[in-house]
C-alpha cells in the first residue's frame, strides 16, 4: 500500500456497537488510551482537559515507542487485531505484560468525540492523521483517515504519541478530580508509569493508587496473599495480589466502591462485587478493595468481557476462582467483626475508662451472654455516633458493672469497704471474715465494750432485756401513727442479738479451727454464701447505725 494512503477496514455496525454505545463516559475511554500508552512502554502520560473555550478538547500525550506509517496501517487501524498472537509476544521490551488483546479499544474514541487527531513519532519521522465520526458513518467497509502529515522529519530522539479528541459529546465542564479518581479505580499505576491530568491552567493532578480510597475512612485493612488464611486451599491463591479495606462507616452506594474489584495486567476486568448471589450482609456495605488476577490472561480461552466490567464466571477456571473468592469474603466478614469490635473496645476504654474484656470477664456467665449481645448490637448500629455509642456503653456499665452480683446487693459502705478486695480475688471466706471483723469492731466501739468473746458480747450488747447495752429500734410508728406493739419491738431487738451471735459463731469462728486456704478451696463457702452473708451483715450494720445506748 502506498504511503500516501491510510485505510481503516470495518463492518459498518462495528464502531456503532463497540465504540459509541459501549463507551459513553470519559473515564473508560481515557483508560483505554492509558492502556495503549502502557503497552507502548511509555513512562509518562499526560491528559490535558481543555474547556476554557466553547470547543472543548482532550489531549492525551505519551512518551512511548510511537508508530511508523506502516504500523499505523497494519496495526493501529486494524480493528480486532490480537497483538499478542500476531507479534508472538506477551510482554513489551520493558517486560510489561501487554494489556491490549482484542484490538477494539481504539473504537472507544467515538464514544465521546466526533473527531480524533493522532500525531505519532518514531525513528525520526512524524505522522499525523485525523478521523471524523460523520465521515466514517458514510463509508462502507473501508474508511480512509485524513492525512495531515506523512513521514515528516523530526529528531531521532523524539518519540511517542499525542491523541486529540475534539467535538466532544459532553456539554458540561470537566471535573479533573473526579476523572482522576475514576481512573485510579480502573487502572493500577506502576512506579515506572506516571499518569498526570491537567485542567486548563490549573495545577496538575497525579493519578495514584492511593487516590482510589482517598475519600474513605479506613478501619481494617488486609494485604493479599499474606493475610489470606485459605491460600493453601486454591493453588493460584498466592498469585492473587491486592489490598482490601473495611471502612469505618458504610460506603455510599453511589460511589460504586462497594465490593472487591478484579484487575488483570493493571486494568479493571471485573467491577466491584461479592462473588455471591446473596448480598444482604451488613458487611457488604463496608468492604472494598482490589485484587490482581493476572493468571486469567494466560488462559487459552478469553474470559474477559469486551467492556472489561465482568468475567465469564461460567468458565471452569472462573468457577474455581469464584468459589475461592467467596470463601475469602466469608472469612473477611468474620475477621472484620472481630477486629472492629476490638477497635471499638479500645476507643471505649480511651473515652470512658471501661476495659471491656475485664468487664466481661468479671460478670457471671448468664449475665455475660446477655451483656455481650447488647454491646454487639450497639456496636453494629451504623446510625449511632461514636459519642452516643460510648454514652450507651457507659450507661450499661453503670447498670451492669463488673462483679454485678456483688454491687447489686447495695451493701453497707463499711461492709463493701472491708470485703471488696478479697471478693474480687474470689477469696470469699476472707471477704466475709474482714466484713465481720469490721462489724464486731463497730459494735464494740458504739457500746464501749471490748472485753469478752465476740459471740458473748453480741448476746449482752443487743436484746430486749433491760441489761442490753444498745437499742436498735427508735421512734418507729405504723402508717396510721399508732405505736407498734411492744412485742414487735422486742422481737426485732432479739433478732439483732441472735443474728449477730450467729454471724460470729457460724461464719467467723471457723477461722479459729481451720486454714483459710482449706475453707476457700473446699467450696464449703461459695460465692453465693458470701453474698448472702454480706447482705446479712449489711442489714445488721444499718440497724447498728440507728441504735442508741440505753440510759
Amino acid at each position: 500500500m502506498p504511503r500516501s494512503e491510510l485505510r481503516m477496514t470495518f463492518d459498518p455496525n462495528t464502531i456503532e456497537h463497540l465504540g459509541v454505545r459501549m463507551y459513553s463516559t470519559f473515564p473508560p475511554v481515557l483508560a483505554e488510551l492509558i492502556a495503549n500508552a502502557y503497552d507502548a512502554d511509555a513512562t509518562n502520560v499526560t491528559l490535558t482537559l481543555n474547556d476554557e473555550n466553547e470547543e472543548k478538547e482532550i489531549v492525551v500525550e505519551d512518551d512511548g515507542t510511537g508508530m511508523s506509517f506502516d504500523e499505523i496501517n497494519d496495526k493501529f487501524l486494524r480493528i480486532g487485531r490480537n497483538r499478542r498472537l500476531e507479534d508472538d509476544a506477551d510482554s513489551t521490551l520493558k517486560g510489561r505484560k501487554i494489556i491490549g488483546k482484542k484490538g477494539l479499544g481504539k473504537l472507544s474514541f467515538f464514544g465521546v468525540a466526533h473527531e480524533i487527531e493522532i500525531a505519532t513519532k518514531k525513528n525520526g519521522e512524524e505522522n499525523v492523521f485525523r478521523m471524523k465520526w460523520e465521515d466514517i458513518k458514510k463509508e462502507q467497509m473501508v474508511y480512509k483517515p485524513e492525512i495531515v502529515r506523512a513521514g515528516a522529519t523530526c529528531s531521532p530522539h523524539e518519540r511517542g504519541t499525542t491523541i486529540v479528541l475534539r467535538k466532544l459529546r459532553r456539554l458540561t465542564k470537566f471535573n479533573p478530580e473526579r476523572i482522576a479518581t475514576s481512573l485510579s479505580r480502573i487502572f493500577i499505576v506502576d512506579l515506572d508509569f506516571k499518569v498526570t491530568i491537567k485542567h486548563n491552567s490549573s495545577e496538575p493532578i497525579v493519578v495514584s493508587n492511593e487516590r482510589r480510597f482517598a475519600d474513605l475512612e479506613k478501619q481494617v485493612e488486609w494485604n493479599m496473599p499474606t493475610d489470606n488464611p485459605n491460600r493453601d486451599a486454591y493453588e493460584k491463591a498466592n498469585q492473587i495480589v491486592g489490598h482490601l479495606i473495611a471502612t469505618n462507616k458504610p460506603i455510599p452506594a453511589n460511589t460504586n466502591m462497594r465490593g472487591i474489584a478484579l484487575f488483570s495486567r493493571k486494568k479493571l476486568v471485573n467491577a466491584p462485587g461479592y462473588f455471591s448471589d446473596s448480598t444482604s450482609s451488613h458487611f457488604y456495605s463496608y468492604i472494598t478493595g482490589w485484587l490482581e488476577v493476572d493468571f486469567i490472561d494466560d488462559l487459552e480461552d478469553d474470559v474477559i468481557a469486551t467492556n472489561r466490567q465482568s468475567l465469564n464466571w461460567e468458565h471452569e477456571e472462573m468457577v474455581r476462582l469464584q468459589s475461592h473468592l467467596r470463601d475469602l469474603i466469608n472469612w473477611l466478614q468474620t475477621d472484620w467483626r472481630e477486629r472492629r469490635n476490638e477497635i471499638r473496645r479500645e476507643k471505649i476504654t480511651q473515652a470512658t475508662g471501661i476495659h471491656i474484656p475485664d468487664w466481661f470477664k468479671n460478670v457471671s456467665d448468664d449475665v455475660r451472654k446477655k451483656l455481650e449481645s447488647v454491646i454487639i448490637t450497639i456496636s453494629n448500629d451504623a446510625e449511632l455516633s461514636e459519642e452516643s455509642h460510648n454514652r450507651a456503653v457507659k450507661n450499661i456499665y453503670d447498670i451492669v458493672p463488673e462483679y454485678p452480683n456483688y454491687h447489686w446487693r447495695r451493701l453497707h459502705p463499711e461492709v463493701k469497704d472491708a470485703s471488696q478486695t478479697d471478693y474480687e480475688k474470689e477469696d470469699y471466706y476472707r471477704a466475709f471474715q474482714e466484713a465481720a471483723k469490721r462489724y464486731i469492731h463497730a459494735v464494740e466501739k458504739k457500746s464501749e465494750i471490748e472485753e469478752g468473746s465476740a459471740a458473748g458480747k453480741m448476746g449482752s450488747i443487743f436484746g430486749s432485756t433491760a441489761k442490753s447495752m444498745l437499742q436498735v429500734v427508735q421512734h418507729y410508728k405504723k402508717p396510721d401513727g399508732e405505736d407498734f406493739h411492744p412485742t414487735t419491738i422486742a422481737d426485732i431487738e432479739e433478732g439483732q442479738k441472735f443474728l449477730s451471735m450467729g454471724i460470729v459463731s457460724g461464719y467467723r469462728n471457723p477461722f479459729s479451727h481451720e486454714e483459710v486456704a482449706d475453707l476457700r478451696d473446699s467450696n464449703l463457702f461459695t460465692e453465693q454464701d458470701c453474698l448472702d452473708a454480706l447482705s446479712l451483715l449489711s442489714h445488721l450494720f444499718h440497724r447498728l447505725d440507728g441504735s442508741q445506748k440505753k440510759t
